[in-house]
């Protein structure tokens, strides 16, 4: 018969007690800000020992494909006078005072969503600049519809051409798709200026009477060649000119100096290494550092070097088929996209809203590991969330093509260097204090360079709170 037991008396040693001679098992550091780092592991890394990588390209003529900067007083907009240069019948003016007057001429006018700024047919009697929102660009179509030319936003122009006095026609509808602020010269304002403005006339005068160089549909200096002839006509003679400053991309560095105390190496040590398990998760705390330059960095930055004629805008807000078709359609062998999860999100659910389900793909991911992502069109569509979330609740898609044999986006890193642990980053041991603390220096070198500019696109203003 079992006897009762006493309340508070025990039969046996409790797990708490045996717990001081037991021993733990352990996890190596944890660390929550490690993400799958897919530009990274994508982009193809070109070794740059000189530490600057030149892209030689061909001559390319650039007139006014540029965006025009503003700057407001409260609800007052104004356009930056020396932006004006942007339209290209204003290019290589001079004279700055010339451009203020033009820029204190502009009016600045508000449009509700669905409002004509200028409808086709009618006269090209002014020049219109997006200040803030958005402008859908439509034209007529073959079967009795308006076809979709392109979606304007902020810093861009239309109507350029009243500057020269032509008697010319709007050739297509530019209407506001949201609440859009527009500053515009009239034909008028125009004419008082170039009458009492020699210079703006005479440099007007000499761009409408000058023929503009010759070049081919992507703006470079032709390659003339001869085809479908027969007999013996004189061949023409040619040569591919380069540009004379071509861009140069010096490699960027992050850095740190990793500090630990000789008895936390001498004492603490096992049994996992303390330096060893330190170098890792500061290893990982550089490669985010690095994708986030790779994306957000002003100088080489991917999100800063798009070129303006590779920016597009979603049609209607959020992420559509339609738009991810736009910006494959604008480049070959696109290699994929990079987007926010959230915009992945928001691109998943305007699929489902119109019946579409993209399928999925298999690509070897971060660590050599086969995985399965989300894909469009055969294109896979990589998360990255180093790209930016604005207040409002819009991001930004880029598609790249990569790879120096197809002209696309590269890495640049230096390897070989003392110390190399992994390629492009190098751990070096400094020495030991007076206060017996060690002193490791970890250093990454990178850049990234666009070879041509459409290698690179982005989907701009992508909405994705809705």
């Amino acid at each position: 018969m079992t006897e009762p037991q006493t309340p508070g008396t025990r039969s046996a040693l409790d797990t708490r007690a045996a717990r001081n001679l037991a021993t733990t098992t352990k996890s190596v550091p944890q660390m929550q800000g490690i993400t799958p780092r897919w530009l990274l592991a994508r982009l193809p890394w070109v070794r740059a020992d000189a530490g600057t990588y030149r892209v030689n390209r061909r001559l390319t003529y650039r007139l006014g494909d540029g965006l025009v900067t503003f700057v407001n007083d409260g609800a007052e907009i104004r356009v930056i006078p020396p932006e004006l240069a942007e339209l290209p019948p204003l290019r290589g003016l001079a004279g700055s005072g010339v451009l203020d007057e033009l820029a204190g001429r502009f009016e600045q006018r508000e449009y509700r969503p669905g409002e004509a700024i200028a409808e086709a047919g009618r006269p090209a009697d002014a020049v219109h600049l997006v200040a803030h929102g958005k402008v859908a660009e439509t034209g007529p179509g073959e079967y009795d519809a308006d076809a979709e030319i392109g979606v304007l936003d902020g810093g861009r122009f239309f109507g350029d051409r009243a500057l020269l006095g032509t008697d010319e026609r709007w050739p297509h509808t530019f209407r506001a798709l949201t609440p859009t602020t527009v500053l515009t010269l009239t034909r008028e304002a125009i004419e008082e200026l170039t009458g009492r403005s020699d210079s703006l006339r005479t440099h007007l005068e000499a761009y409408r009477n000058t023929p503009a160089p010759p070049r081919t549909k992507n703006g470079e200096a032709p390659i003339e060649l001869a085809s479908g002839h027969g007999g013996e006509p004189v061949l023409p003679g040619t040569f591919a000119d380069y540009e004379a400053s071509p861009r140069e991309y010096e490699l960027s560095v992050t850095q740190t100096l990793l500090r630990v105390h000789t008895r936390v190496a001498d004492i603490y040590n096992g049994p996992m290494n303390q330096v060893e398990q330190q170098l890792r998760l500061t290893v990982e705390a550089i490669r985010e550092r690095q994708e986030h330059e790779l994306i957000n960095n002003r100088d080489f930055g991917l999100l800063h070097n798009a070129d303006p004629r590779q920016r597009i805008q979603t049609r209607g807000g959020p992420p559509t088929p339609a738009d991810l078709d736009e910006l494959l359609a604008r480049r070959r062998k696109s290699r994929f996209f990079l987007a926010h999860p959230k915009a992945i999100a928001a691109f998943g659910r305007e699929c489902t809203r119109r019946g579409v389900y993209p399928s999925g793909m298999d690509v070897d991911g971060p660590g050599g590991v086969r995985q399965r992502v989300q894909a469009w069109r055969g294109v896979p569509i990589h998360p990255c969330d180093k790209i930016p979330v604005s207040p409002s609740g819009t991001s930004s898609i880029l598609v790249l093509r990569t790879g120096e044999d197809d002209q696309g986006v590269i890495g640049l890193r230096r390897t070989g260097m003392p110390g190399e642990v992994r390629p492009g980053l190098s751990v070096r041991f400094t020495g030991i204090d007076d206060r017996a603390v060690m002193t490791y220096l970890v250093s990454a070198y990178y850049s990234a360079a666009v070879l041509v500019p459409d290698a690179l696109g982005v989907l701009e203003n992508v909405e994705i709170a809705r």
